[in-house]
């Protein structure tokens, strides 16, 4: 089943009157408004009632985790790389301020485009064929909001990171402690900026409180910004045994990675290898 399909039958189980109807009363609301030029309280009226129609349906999608796999599918036929975490599909079906948060800048994003297209002489048309017909002017907008998901989910991803929690894997190879390791990356406010970075909400402490208290000890110390020699001071260890700590929370980090319970991104990887065994494992 297309996208196309699939948000158009979507629709017509979600509002009572028919398609048919609907397509009349929009075309007749269309040409109506292009005499104000889109324009004025006309068009603020029109763009409420749009939004109010639409709203319940995309909650829905939402929840079930539909418009997230529209939206993965699409990207996918354009070539773009796209994926949404089981951790936040869960959340979203959880969770309505999660949905809520997600759909008004969805659905911003949709209404905006859809303005500037309608102004333009582009958008909608009530003679639009799809695979099904013509559609009505709820199905387009719901479809523009498939486009638009993208950019809201990794958005609203960035937004909910907890960096005082770590929500995202480091590498913690021997030489990458500290300042080019853990700790920097910490530091570095730039490093999530990419809008293509993907973010992910498993927990890093989730995994860290498995481990013994002696490798805990290790890694908050190093995250704080010591270095061996003084961790090693504090816990009254060895140089080599804070190496050891710190590598076996590397290898339980990649472990959790290839169960599918978080993901580190490629760019703290200092292998390539683990990246292809992450993505394989999940």
């Amino acid at each position: 089943m297309t996208t196309e399909v699939e948000i158009v039958e979507t629709v017509d189980a979600g509002l009572a009157e028919g398609r048919g109807a609907r397509i009349e009363r929009d075309a007749a609301r269309i040409e109506e408004l292009a005499g104000c030029g889109f324009e004025g309280p006309a068009y603020e009226v029109f763009e409420i009632e749009l939004y109010l129609e639409a709203q319940p349906i995309l909650l829905g999608m939402l929840r079930k985790g539909s418009l997230a796999r529209l939206a993965q599918k699409q990207c996918a036929r354009q070539g773009r790389s796209f994926f949404v975490h089981d951790d936040d599909l869960r959340l979203l079906r959880s969770s309505g301020e999660a949905r809520d948060q997600i759909l008004v800048d969805v659905l911003t994003d949709a209404m905006r485009k859809m303005h500037r297209d309608l102004k333009a002489g582009r958008g909608w048309t009530a003679d639009h064929k799809g695979p099904r017909g013509a559609s009505c002017l709820t199905s387009y907008l719901i479809t523009l909001c498939v486009w638009m998901f993208r950019r809201a989910y990794v958005k609203w991803a960035k937004e909910k990171v907890d960096w005082a929690r770590l929500h995202v894997g480091y590498d913690f190879a021997e030489d990458a402690a500290n300042e080019a390791g853990i700790a920097g990356l910490l530091r570095a406010p730039g490093y999530l900026s990419e809008p293509d970075t993907i973010i992910f909400s498993t927990n890093f402490e989730d995994i860290l409180d498995e481990q013994q208290m002696a490798t805990q000890a290790v890694v908050r110390l190093t995250v704080a910004g010591f270095s061996d020699t003084e961790i090693a001071d504090r816990l009254n260890t060895t140089h080599g045994a804070v190496r050891m700590r710190r590598t076996r929370f590397r290898t339980a980090l990649y472990e959790a990675a290839r169960e599918g319970r978080i993901w580190i991104p490629k760019q703290l990887h200092t292998n390539p290898a683990r990246q292809r065994n992450q993505r394989g494992g999940a």
